[in-house]
């Protein structure tokens, strides 16, 4: 079973191929291109170099934020277009969930994500072994490092943090956490589409199981003649970004001080009159 990840939440893209329990591409850049730059180009170069084509794939695995509001919207279009063209379904899968997910599987810490929000804020969460301890939320900094030090027992304090979020308030978590206080190293302290896949793998193959069906009828059958999606795995029309909280624009046009063409941009940006990515991203 072949799973094609998408990765676009922040500032990292990245676009991978998992095949069973084995990562068969990865493509990741970090970097100022936004994602409408990036991310096509990745997803053509890596299939060609694997020689896994989008007719090889059984479905489609997004990271489905929290995250940054233009990011997630470009990946959840690219996911969406690759599924409606070749009849696949998609797999939402956490941001956060995936950012935890091989961490959790080689430590018996407290696996903390930490994604910037800006004003202060954080996209956050915590697991340990596959376990929510906290769960994901957008949340002022020094909330979770008490929220944190309030569910985790004393003698179990043992955090590893990751994300964009852990050089903008490293001096905060040290500080504030009491407990042991790690960061996890360059290769795993940021957003991959790997786990994306491998995460999404296991969601699916649990879907599959629970309605006894198999892959390869998903496939043959294509996803709009699918009847048993739920929340998790579902077709291109139903899959949408999670973004936990509202953006900027749509918090300043609601307390009044968004600016006229701002306000102006934004009520045309839902009426549908113009590009989502047009929108401030956080």
């Amino acid at each position: 079973m072949k799973i094609l990840a998408i990765e676009s939440s922040a500032l990292v893209a990245s676009a991978a191929i998992v095949e069973d329990d084995l990562l068969k591409a990865e493509f990741t850049v970090n970097n100022k291109l936004t994602h409408s730059e990036t991310l096509l180009p990745m997803l053509e170069s890596m299939t060609k170099i694997a020689g896994i084509s989008l007719e090889d794939i059984d479905a489609i695995a997004v990271s489905a934020g929290p995250g940054s509001f233009t990011g997630l919207r470009i990946g959840a279009a690219t996911a969406k277009g690759l599924a409606l063209a070749a009849g696949l379904p998609i797999i939402r899968v956490s941001t956060l969930q995936a950012m935890a997910y091989s961490l959790s599987l080689i430590s018996d810490d407290v696996i903390c994500p930490v994604m910037d929000a800006r004003r202060g804020q954080v996209y956050s969460a915590a697991y340990r072994s596959g376990a929510v301890l906290l769960e994901e939320e957008a949340r002022d900094i020094h909330a979770l490092t008490a929220a944190l030090n309030e569910c985790v027992p004393e003698e179990d304090r043992y955090f590893l943090f990751l994300g964009d979020g852990v050089p903008v308030h490293s001096e905060t978590l040290a500080a504030e956490i009491q407990g042991d206080v790690a960061f996890a190293p360059a290769g795993l302290n940021r957003q991959r589409a790997a786990d994306v896949a491998l995460l999404g793998s296991v969601l699916y193959t649990k879907w599959l199981q629970k309605n006894g069906i198999n892959a390869a009828d998903v496939r043959r059958l294509g996803a709009d003649n699918i009847d048993c999606f739920d929340e998790t795995v579902m077709n291109s029309d139903n899959f949408a970004p999670e973004y936990l909280r509202k953006s900027q624009a749509e918090r300043e046009l609601e307390d009044g001080t968004l600016e006229d063409a701002g306000r102006h941009s934004l009520k045309k940006m839902q009426s549908g009159l113009v590009r989502p990515e047009k929108a401030e991203t956080r």
